[in-house]
């Protein structure tokens, strides 16, 4: 029942390990919104017919005398209380108390320019490259200034779309060429600001196949509303059959560019 409100009012499908909690509590805080709603707005109609003027043709510059709104107000706080001690505050602490680790774990890097998202693969190796700014060149097909000379970056890759495997931690490095920008993933219930000069991180496990549009959680400027991606999750053989096709081209294109001495390509 405590979801079901969530569905009203056009809550995406959960498709993350965490987003469980999270949306329990979002569900509560709404069922205690449409209380408070109710209830302030029964009162203000009581109010507004107790104390009409033609009621009281005198005014009372007392007030109230009663303590029933004081007692009123401390529920809230309480209830607001619970809500941040009992669901916030585990929430973070799972987030950051079983940071993943491990072989298992997919590590890659968003980078957000206006107005579009690129995303960074690891590759074959499953090591990231160094990138730098002083390396950005999309139009030799290098927009996340991967490093030329980093063996770790020569098979790594750079994707408009980004596609995860099923059932696997992944964390992702999110940063900014331009402005502040965030990466919001709704399905997953994970949002990270995307800031110049700052590597901030998220992390999450998708548990749900499918695909849905990223957008940036930032106003960033006048193609804001334009700034989206894909966020598509995949099987793992799917993932890494293309994984390890887009790795390959990539470690291709670098070879033929090292032989050429030019800047590869990524």
């Amino acid at each position: 029942m405590v979801s079901k409100i969530n569905e009203w009012f056009g809550i995406p499908a959960l498709a993350s390990e965490h987003g469980e909690l999270l949306d329990h509590m979002l569900g509560f805080v709404h069922w205690f919104m449409v209380v408070l709603f109710v209830g302030w707005s029964a009162y203000l109609v009581y109010v507004l017919c107790r104390f009409r003027a033609k009621r009281n043709p005198q005014a009372d510059y007392h007030g109230v005398r009663g303590h029933t709104t004081t007692h009123l107000e401390i529920g809230v706080v309480i209830v607001e209380a619970i809500l941040l001690l009992g669901f916030a505050f585990p929430l973070w602490a799972r987030q950051a108390d079983e940071y993943p680790t491990g072989p298992d774990v997919l590590r890659m890097r968003a980078l957000g320019e206006k107005f579009l998202w690129n995303f960074q693969y690891s590759g074959n190796d499953k090591m990231l490259g160094v990138n730098d700014p002083k390396f950005f060149n999309p139009n030799a097909g290098n927009p996340v200034g991967i490093d030329a000379h980093d063996p770790n970056g020569k098979d790594d890759f750079v994707s408009p779309t980004l596609k995860l495997p099923v059932g696997r931690p992944v964390i992702i490095d999110v940063s900014s060429k331009d402005v502040i920008h965030n990466l919001a993933l709704v399905p997953m219930r994970a949002a990270q600001d995307a800031t110049p000069g700052v590597r901030a991180h998220m992390w999450f496990k998708p548990v749900k196949t499918g695909t849905w549009d990223i957008i940036c959680g930032q106003l960033c400027g006048p193609g804001h509303a334009q700034m989206k991606a894909v966020l598509e999750v995949v099987e793992q053989k799917d993932f890494d059959e293309w994984s390890k096709g887009q790795s390959e081209g990539a470690k291709k294109r670098s070879s033929e560019a090292a032989a050429a001495g030019k800047a590869p390509a990524h």
